[in-house]
C-alpha cells in the first residue's frame, strides 16, 4: 500500500498510525510508558492530567502505564486465537471443500452443530475444560472461532474448485493433496487472510469480555479486559480507570477491521 494511497484515504492511514503505536507498545512497552505499571505512583483515584495522562487506580498505579503494558497480553492473545481458528479452520475448510462427498458432509454437519452454540458460552466451557490464564483464553476463543473460518475457508475452496484449470489440473493427474497445497491454499489464502484479519478484532474483545469476567490475566498483570472488570464498580467517581482501557480496545478493532477491508477492498479489484 502506497503513501499516496494512504494520504487520499484518512480513515486507512489513522488506522495503520494507530496500529504501528500499539506495535511499540507491544515491542518496547517501557519506552513508551511513563511509570511502572505494578507501582503505586501516585495518589489513589487521581483524575488524568500532566503527570497521570490516564488518572490513577484505586492502589494509585498510573492507568496509562498499565494500558501500554497490557497491550502485549491482549493483542498477543487475540493473534494465537486467531492463528488457531486459521490454521484449523482452514484446513477442514479446504478440505470438505476440495474432496466433497463424505467427508464434506461430516466436516459441514459438525459445523453446524457447534454454530448453534454461541460463541462466548462455547469458549467459556472450553476454558472450564482447561483452566483459568490468557493463554487459556486465546485457546478457548481460537478454538470458538474454528467454524466460522471453516465454512469461508469451505466456500472458497469451491469457487476455486469450478475453475477451468482446476479441472486441467485434475485431468492431468494431479493428486487431492498435491493440488490443495499448489493450487487451492495460494488462491484462497488471500480472502482467508482478510477475513481472519477482521476477524482479529473480534478474538480481542472475545479475550477482554473473558479477561472481564475474571478467566484471563491475573491481578496486578495488566491487561484492558481485566483493568475494564477492576474499574467497574468506581465508574460513577472514576470513570477514567474503565473508560480508557475500553477506548483503546475499541479503537483498536476499528482500526483493525478499516485495514482488513481497505485490504480485502483492494483484493477484489
Amino acid at each position: 500500500m502506497s503513501l499516496r494511497s494512504l494520504l487520499l484515504r484518512p480513515g486507512m492511514a489513522a488506522s495503520v498510525l494507530f496500529l504501528v503505536l500499539l506495535l511499540g507498545w507491544i515491542l518496547l512497552p517501557g519506552l513508551f510508558a511513563t511509570h511502572d505499571p505494578l507501582e503505586a505512583v501516585g495518589a489513589s483515584l487521581a483524575p488524568p492530567g500532566a503527570e497521570f495522562w490516564f488518572g490513577t487506580d484505586l492502589n494509585g498505579r498510573d492507568v496509562y502505564s498499565r494500558v501500554v503494558f497490557g497491550t502485549r497480553t491482549s493483542l498477543l492473545a487475540g493473534l494465537v486465537a486467531v492463528a488457531i481458528s486459521l490454521s484449523a479452520g482452514g484446513l477442514l475448510g479446504m478440505l470438505a471443500g476440495y474432496l466433497g462427498g463424505a467427508v464434506d458432509a461430516i466436516i459441514s454437519r459438525a459445523v453446524e452443530v457447534i454454530v448453534s452454540i454461541p460463541g462466548l458460552l462455547l469458549s467459556l466451557a472450553i476454558i472450564s475444560a482447561l483452566g483459568f490464564g490468557v493463554d487459556k483464553v486465546a485457546i478457548a476463543v481460537g478454538i470458538a472461532g474454528i467454524p466460522g473460518m471453516v465454512r469461508i475457508a469451505r466456500a472458497e475452496t469451491l469457487r476455486i474448485v469450478g475453475l477451468p484449470y482446476m479441472d486441467a489440473s485434475i485431468t492431468s493427474g494431479t493428486g487431492r493433496i498435491r493440488g490443495i497445497l499448489t493450487h487451492v491454499v495460494p488462491n484462497a489464502s488471500g480472502a482467508i487472510a482478510v477475513v481472519a484479519g477482521i476477524d482479529l478484532g473480534g478474538a480481542i474483545l472475545s479475550v477482554a469480555a473473558l479477561s472481564f469476567l475474571g478467566f484471563g490475566a491475573v491481578p496486578p498483570h495488566p491487561e484492558w479486559g481485566s483493568q475494564i472488570n477492576e474499574g467497574r464498580m468506581y465508574i460513577a467517581t472514576a470513570w477514567w480507570w474503565t473508560a480508557f482501557p475500553a477506548l483503546v480496545a475499541g479503537l483498536t478493532v476499528l482500526a483493525v477491521n478499516r485495514l482488513s477491508r481497505g485490504i480485502g477492498t483492494k483484493e477484489t479489484r
